[in-house]
């Protein structure tokens, strides 16, 4: 049976504030673990005035207490701006106290602009892309208590420490990101919303390089999908026009917040436009619950993964919650009957 998860970037809609936008976030995660959903991520991006998300470490707590059994991590943390020491403490943290349901997911991009990633780089000093791999070795040692013994490092332990560990997770849209993980033995989630074109080849590479680890003897694979269903095709493709819209502007550098329907279907689109909002679209599974159902299990079984990740943004938050609701119907995933922790 294939997993449903959650990519949640905290959009902020038209005429809806950042403060807004968050607290959708906690109403959809609550609404995500009673209708059986696995996994839900928080993203993290920084200087945007369309995304709200940019401190998943905190929206990981304020989530997972507020729900019972989904997982709740990071989509993901952008390992490249923090001391890896500093990124283990905190998910110790988060599994001490909702063990066995943290994931740390951590990627390669900066999540944000030129101008916000010099601004984070403030302080110790901007770390070479380059070190990235050193930065995930560093990450999986303090968090497992494993650095070895010549590390300069060996003897800082990472409190609080337990009998579990958050489950890490290396994400990214590149055959370099899966060559990662694949040689650290981590599970890697494609962002096949960000880049449609050779992701299957990518995670074929992934699990051909593949080393086992202790907690991974085998390859674990997922992706992350833009997704929206609805009551009828029509009202898809309504709500997909303003899809088409925020990524055209996201693409010329503007963080705009999510328009209206009226909005996008007014916008004066070239014929450049156009051609820019095929391609995006191509990435992008839309319609009615069965046939968004039928796209996510074709676009699992090109990249042989029994794992989605869904994206949905709507310039309504209802519509976006319904879009799940009918999602996790067409899965017939198990509703969770508990009542949320308190």
């Amino acid at each position: 049976m294939m997993r449903l998860g959650v990519l949640d970037q905290s959009p902020i809609r038209s005429g809806v504030s950042a403060a807004d936008a968050l607290h959708e976030t906690l109403l959809l995660a609550e609404a995500a673990d009673r209708l059986g959903y696995h996994r839900y991520w928080l993203a993290e991006h920084h200087g945007s005035n369309g995304l709200a998300g940019s401190a998943p470490e905190i929206m990981i707590g304020q989530v997972a207490a507020r729900t019972r059994s989904i997982r709740v991590g990071s989509g993901g943390v952008m390992l490249s701006h923090y001391s890896p020491l500093k990124v283990a403490e905190t998910f110790r943290v988060l599994e001490a106290l909702y063990p066995g349901r943290i994931d740390l997911g951590i990627g390669r991009a900066p999540g944000s602009d030129r101008l916000a990633d010099e601004a984070l780089s403030v302080g110790p000093g901007r770390l070479d892309p380059q070190r990235f791999p050193v930065q995930v070795h560093d990450l999986m040692g303090y968090l497992d208590g494993a650095l070895p013994s010549d590390h300069p490092f060996h003897r800082v332990r990472v409190q609080p420490a337990g009998p579990t560990v958050p489950e890490l997770w290396l994400l990214g849209s590149s055959d370099q990101s899966a060559q990662i993980a694949a040689y650290f033995g981590c599970p890697f989630s494609f962002a096949h919303f960000i880049v449609g074109e050779g992701g299957p080849d990518v995670m074929a590479l992934y699990r051909a390089h593949y080393r086992p680890s202790v907690h991974w003897p085998e390859a674990q694979g997922s992706i992350g999908v833009f997704a929206l269903a609805a009551d009828t095709a029509d009202e898809a493709e309504r709500l997909m026009r303003t899809r088409d819209l925020w990524s055209l502007r996201q693409r010329r550098g503007l963080t705009a917040p999510v328009p209206t329907i009226e909005e996008a279907e007014s916008y004066p689109y070239t014929a450049q436009d156009r051609e820019l909002v095929a391609h995006n679209r191509e990435r992008c599974v839309w319609g009615t619950a069965g046939k968004v159902r039928d796209g996510l299990v074709a676009l699992a079984e090109r990249y042989g993964v029994g794992e989605v990740v869904v994206l949905t943004i709507c310039p309504r938050f209802e519509a976006r919650l319904r879009s799940y609701e009918l999602l996790a119907g067409a899965f017939d995933l198990a509703p969770c009957t508990e009542a949320a922790a308190g």
